[in-house]
């Protein structure tokens, strides 16, 4: 457990911990370290010259959709996190008139490098961290009362005396005299850290009635921002504990907020069940590690037994066996190291998951047994996170071994003398020829909007092995073939090809022995998109895991707080495209985005953070567009429930615009795009949303239709 209680960036026990944005926590004085200030110049630029309310939106209450920040690391935490030094100011800068308020600044969180803005409270703005606070002292409590009973290693005395500190490089307990003498600080000793003994392993928990006692003699906690008022409610859209009159005058006023003493036994619960399925997985990797030290000495005494059946076998064939006999042996002997090899590495990996796993297990029983219902809430969404990523972690397969400890070597000591020299332990090496022609499977052949799906197998009574198949299509206007697939499945999808576009496939097979001949081409001819007329859905093979799709794939929704992103199933590369997508529910003013992206965009956070796609998202006030997390052209007007979002995709203008209940929303949002495109959307559990496809494109952008002459 003492790693959950080490920071990040000084790697020793926490000290007046606060907590990150992030959910991460951090020392308060680690915190003024790594504190960077910003020129005004920049914070106006990242909040896109748009003024107070576009500023709000990438604040520190909406960090969520803010991304990552831009950083250069410099330093090395003793965890080897990196961190960032404090930016003096630079020389010759006038200093800030007298109430102009603190000079801007950000924090970057030593482990998930997200930045979070600091406002005009500065550090005093994060919360503290009560709870991991009071687990630290009581941690060291126990250290100390373990380290009494610790004793010099080093000592002539009899007995030795007690151990006053623990060099954590050496690996030695030292009294304060042996110290002195045998480690002093100067020399190659002076890079070494000192730090007390270690405490027992029951020591620092205390028990239930440590806990209680704890928790009973400290001071009610009072709300950051009304210091006379204690906490009575938890608002859970911003999972923070809030007191009365935040609910009457503060921002929380329109929140959802619901009854502290609730809320804390909802999610002491929740984690409590999560622990559960965790320490029946624990149990489990224990079973599995005495199973794997069992395996290993069945492998050393299998082994050892195939060795000495082969020696006897050879040494039978006189001497023309003796030179072969040696090759054999060294096979043998590669096989067995390869096992071992594949169970250690089993065996360290499943040791440092449990270790991992029991750590964070008796960290969380600490946090259960505290009493304090706001610190606990403080973190117990990161926590049971945490917990639920812990047990995912033991997946299907992940405690089977992955040798075992049967040796799949044969000899056959029949032979005769002269095929001795040709003895192996693959039993068979008979000339082989090229593979077959593959037959084309036309049935299962089939066009979708503007991909292919193409099918072969390989023909009856073929005995020559195949070891896989090389899939060509040509580019859709009677080009050069190229090289789609190469592997060994008989199926293959290709996305991404022109509408309305003539296709010619092949496919071969190979071996060792070189590439067979060709198929038969067949034709393929895509789908009529050039108008937009093309119908697809949510692609719940590429979505993000915590989007659930319905209503055959048409309406997606999601069950975290945090943006997800899913893709449709069509790509498209010329032509104009339009689709709409309803608003079916919109609780609590989430930003929903809408747009287009790569099939390689990120899909944990909001549609448009990254390079790989271009998007609107809105709330119910107004819309602004999104690239590389650059937002810009603030448009008034938002949605809500029942509301329409429109996408409009011309590729042959190569420019996206958006509609809102048919009107379009601001200018055409992005220019000069090429490439392949997936329609796109990132929402939250707040939002549900329906799309619509084949439809018309809207009248203000249709081409003209030619005369019938």
């Amino acid at each position: 457990m003492e790693e959950e209680l080490k920071c990040p960036v000084c790697g020793s026990l926490f000290r007046e911990p606060i907590i990150l944005p992030c959910s991460h926590n951090v020392c308060l004085p680690c915190a003024r370290t790594i504190a960077v200030q910003t020129p005004e110049s920049e914070q106006h630029l990242a909040a896109g010259g748009g003024g107070g309310d576009h500023a709000d939106k990438l604040s520190l209450h909406s960090e969520t959709d803010s991304g990552y920040g831009s950083y250069t690391p410099s330093l090395k935490s003793p965890n080897g996190v990196r961190v960032l030094p404090l930016v003096p100011a630079p020389p010759g800068a006038a200093a800030a008139p007298r109430g102009a308020g603190p000079a801007s600044s950000s924090l970057t969180c030593p482990q998930c490098h997200r930045s979070a803005s600091l406002d005009q409270r500065g550090l005093r703005g994060f919360q503290r961290n009560r709870l991991l606070e009071a687990i630290v002292q009581r941690y060291q409590q126990g250290r100390a009362a373990a380290a009494a009973a610790a004793k010099c290693q080093l000592c002539d005395r009899s007995p030795p005396e007690p151990a006053a500190v623990l060099c954590e490089q050496c690996e030695v307990l030292y009294c304060a005299a042996c110290q002195l003498r045998c480690h002093p600080a100067r020399g190659p000793f002076a890079k070494h850290r000192l730090a007390p003994p270690p405490a027992h392993p029951g020591a620092p928990g205390g028990g239930d009635g440590g806990g209680k006692g704890a928790a009973g003699g400290r001071k009610l906690p009072t709300c950051a921002e009304h210091d006379l008022e204690n906490y009575s409610m938890y608002c859970v859209s911003c999972r923070s504990p809030v007191c009365y009159q935040c609910l009457e005058e503060g921002k929380h006023s329109k929140h959802d907020v619901k009854a502290l003493g609730a809320m804390w036994k909802q999610h002491k619960a929740q984690l409590s069940q999560a622990l559960n399925g965790v320490s029946d997985k624990a149990k489990e990797a224990k079973e599995f590690l005495v199973q794997l030290k069992n395996l290993l000495q069945q492998i050393q005494e299998n082994g050892l037994d195939y060795e000495a059946c082969l020696v006897a076998q050879c040494d039978a064939l006189v001497d023309a066996l003796t030179r072969q006999k040696a090759k054999l042996l060294t096979k043998v002997t590669k096989e067995r190291e390869h096992k071992l090899k594949v169970v250690w590495d089993q065996i360290n990996h499943c040791t440092l998951k449990l270790r991992q796993s029991t750590g964070l297990m008796e960290y969380c029983l600490e946090v259960i047994k505290e009493n304090d219902p706001s610190g606990f809430l403080q973190i117990s969404d990161a926590l049971i996170k945490r917990v639920q990523v812990s047990q995912e972690q033991w997946v299907k397969g992940a405690l089977e071994p992955k040798v075992s400890a049967e040796f799949d070597l044969t000899l056959d000591s029949e032979p005769l003398l002269q095929s001795i020299h040709q003895l192996d332990f693959i039993q068979m090496k008979f000339p082989v020829s090229v593979p077959p022609v593959p037959l084309l499977q036309l049935e299962k052949c089939c066009t979708r909007n503007n991909s292919v799906t193409l099918a072969w197998r390989m023909p009856p009574l073929s005995h020559n092995p195949v070891e896989g198949y090389i899939l060509e299509l040509d580019d859709g206007d009677g080009g050069q073939f190229r090289e789609v697939y190469v592997g060994k499945e008989t199926l293959c999808t290709i996305d991404g090809l022109h509408f309305n576009s003539t296709y010619n496939a092949r496919v071969k097979a190979f071996n060792s022995s070189g590439v067979g001949p060709y198929s038969k081409t067949v034709i393929l001819q895509t789908s009529d998109g050039e108008l937009g007329l093309a119908w697809f859905t949510f692609d719940p093979s590429s979505a993000h895991r915590d989007i659930v799709l319905s209503n055959d794939n048409q309406t997606a929704t999601c069950n975290s707080y945090d943006d997800r992103v899913v893709l449709g199933t069509a790509a498209f590369s010329k032509g104009v495209h339009y689709w709409e997508l309803h608003v079916d529910r919109y609780d609590n003013h989430p930003d929903p985005a809408f747009g287009i992206a790569r099939i390689n965009v990120v899909k944990d956070m909001m549609l448009g953070k990254d390079d790989k796609a271009w998007a609107m998202y809105v709330d119910n006030n107004r819309s602004w567009f999104m690239h590389c997390n650059s937002h810009t052209n603030r448009t008034e007007g938002g949605v809500s429930k029942g509301a329409t979002v429109g996408v409009l995709l011309d590729l042959n203008k190569h420019n996206l615009t958006f509609y809102i209940n048919g009107q379009q929303q601001g200018p055409p949002a992005f220019e000069n795009i090429e490439g392949v495109f997936m329609p796109a959307l990132s929402l939250n559990r707040n939002v549900q949303v329906t799309l619509h496809t084949g439809l018309e494109v809207p009248q203000s952008v249709k081409q003209p239709k030619l005369p019938n002459n």
